[in-house]
């Protein structure tokens, strides 16, 4: 199995100061392999590092990031197949998330979990949102 690993360049405006955490935690911002774009669980944390108050901002930041790394492998969020979120006090937070996740995804929407979870890597954070995403349908890749 051929698989190609999406480096985060270190100037990343979008994800600035936050590309250590890669090599700190051992794992690749996205893997593809058989046609597909893994990408691993995406935070809202901000480029400096700090982490918004709420989940909306938390959101954005989240799925930008998610944009960001499908730019580099030049998709957009229509190649999104299948996306799942894990929040932090599901019931409190719900509603600023499908707030702000529809005013950033669109049609043709991926299949999408939503799993409510005591508590994400860093205290703050409140949502968490990993996706694959489908290349088009040639034979190039």
């Amino acid at each position: 199995m051929t698989t190609h690993t999406v480096e985060i360049p270190e100037d990343s405006e979008v994800f600035g100061q936050t590309t250590g955490a890669f090599a700190r935690f051992g794992y690749s911002a996205a893997v593809r392999a058989h046609g597909l774009l893994f990408i691993a669980g995406t935070i809202g944390r901000r480029a400096d590092g700090t982490i918004p108050d709420t989940v909306e901002e938390q959101t954005e930041i989240a799925v930008r990031r998610i944009e960001e790394i499908l730019r580099l492998e030049n998709l957009d969020l229509t190649a999104l197949v299948d996306v799942t979120s894990y929040h932090v006090d599901i019931h409190r937070h719900l509603p600023g998330f499908v707030e702000a996740k529809q005013r950033l995804i669109k049609a043709p929407y991926p299949t999408w979990s939503i799993i409510g979870v005591s508590g994400l890597a860093s205290p703050g954070l409140l949502v968490e949102i990993r996706a694959t995403a489908a290349y088009p349908d040639d034979t190039s890749r």
